[in-house]
């Protein structure tokens, strides 16, 4: 799967991963390789991404989430 963390300034994050755990608004959740499509608003959080090269956290102000056909899209609002 190819993750993007994007905020209004940067491009925060782009690469492979095979797992992901966002904050969504009702409880945070994962998305694994295949994941059905899914748009859903985002607070205050860590996002959790895990590679094959080791796991990596970056804490997200809020935002949206897409998954469709293997590739997620983060739009925060910004990143601590």
């Amino acid at each position: 799967m190819t993750l993007e963390i994007l905020t209004p300034d940067k491009k925060v994050f782009e690469g492979d991963v095979t797992a992901v755990t966002v904050p969504g608004t009702m409880g945070s959740f994962q998305i694994l390789h295949d994941h059905a499509p899914i748009i859903s608003t985002l607070e205050d959080g860590p996002v959790i991404i895990k590679c094959k090269t080791g796991d990596q956290t970056f804490t997200i102000k809020g935002g949206v989430v897409e998954a469709l056909k293997n590739k997620i899209i983060v739009l925060a609002e910004g990143v601590a």
